[in-house]
This record gives C-alpha cells, structure tokens and sequence, in this order.
C-alpha cells in the first residue's frame, strides 16, 4: 500500500492537471489556426519546405516544454543540452514560414504562461495584417505575378551567375529573387516577376538552356 502510494506522490506536478490541460488545449487550438493560416495566404500559392506539417504536433510539444522548464531549473538546463544534439536537415525555403514558425512558438509560449488574451490578440493582429496584404497584392496591383524556379549544378553557378542574371532581367519585367538555397550540390533560385501576355517561354527556356551549356538547368514555372 505504501508503495502504491509513494508512486502516486512521484506523479504529482507543480502544475494541476486542470491548468495543463487548459495550457495544451489552447496550444492545439492555436496550432490548428496557425495552420489554417499558412494555407489560406502562403501554402497554395508558394514553393516551401512544408514546415506547417508540424505545427498540430510541434505547438502542444512547445507549450509542454515551457510548462515543465518553469518548475525546475535543472530541468532547463538539461533541456538545452539535449536539444544541442538535434540538427535539423530540411531548410526552411523561404522566409515567411519563419514568420509561421514564430507565431507557433510565440502562442506555445503564451498558452505556457497562461498568457491567452495576448496570444488571441496575437492571432487576430496578425490576421488582419495578412488579410490586408492579400487584398493589396490581388486587387490593387496592376500586373499579375509569376514564380520561376531555376535549378543548376553548383559547379556551373559559379560559371554563369552574372549572366544568368543579365538574362532574366532583360527577358522578365519586374524581376524579383524571393529565395536562394543550395541541396546536394545544386544551386535553387526562385524569382517572382510581374506576368506579360504573349510571352514566349518556348524560345526563353531554350535560351536559358543554351546560356547553361555544357551544364544542365531546371525550369519550372508557375
């Protein structure tokens, strides 16, 4: 009997079980309107890394790591060696799921620390200044706006970087690099341009390949 009980004294926390729930449960709600978030104004319409597939999992986790840094500062500092051990491969491709991942964490945090109104607040401010950026890109602008991917050997980059860039910016109005990264030894470049009719991209990417030769380029184009 005693043994039983000393065991359900080690399961007790500084923390209530009515409070953990209410921290992990707005955690998972705020992780799931992140989420919403990500795909109504980025994921349909951007090339990523696809960081929004963690965030139902990653916004609870986050919110039960600061619960439990909180209560013991032993706690903390073996969490930071641990977490010193990770590396992640994946890189993020572009710097608006930074602004994504901030917003998770930020409510994770906030749902630990019982800080729920500034973290709706968060929400909502955060909204409206997406909603007000979409209706300013896709009603007030006068050109649509195309995405080129171009992917090339690393070895080539080097060779034909200024003139790559000579070239694009002669054939493309408006022309804008979004994003650079470099993945088994190939360079990925994505530009956005302001989109002409009639353009002829059978004669650009035909162009493109002989500025490349005796390399190899990659086109696509959204």
């Amino acid at each position: 009997m005693d043994a039983i009980t000393r065991f359900f004294q080690g399961l007790q926390s500084p923390v209530s079980f009515g409070d953990a729930m209410v921290a992990i449960g707005f955690s998972l709600v705020a992780a799931i309107v992140a989420y919403l978030m990500y795909q109504l104004f980025y994921g349909s319409r951007h090339i990523g890394a696809g960081v929004h597939r963690t965030f139902i999992i990653g916004g609870p986790a986050i919110t039960t790591l600061f619960i439990g840094i909180q209560t013991s500062i032993p706690l903390s500092l073996g969490l930071l060696g641990a977490l010193s051990f990770v590396r992640f491969r994946t890189p993020v491709k572009d710097p608006a799921e930074i602004g994504f991942l901030l917003l998770l964490i930020a409510s994770s945090i906030g749902a630990a620390t019982s800080n729920f109104l500034i973290t709706t607040i968060l929400f909502v401010v955060v909204f409206i200044a997406l909603g007000i950026q979409w209706l300013t890109r896709n009603r007030f602008t006068l050109f649509g706006q195309g995405h080129l991917m171009i992917a090339v050997e690393q070895s080539a980059y080097s060779d034909i970087e200024e003139r790559l860039t000579t070239f694009l910016r002669q054939r493309l109005q408006g022309l804008r690099m979004e994003t650079m990264s470099v993945m088994e030894d190939r360079v990925s470049l994505h530009y956005q341009y302001r989109t002409q009719r009639g353009f002829d991209w059978t004669t650009f990417t035909a162009d493109l390949n002989h500025l490349a030769e005796p390399g190899k380029i990659e086109v696509f184009i959204g």
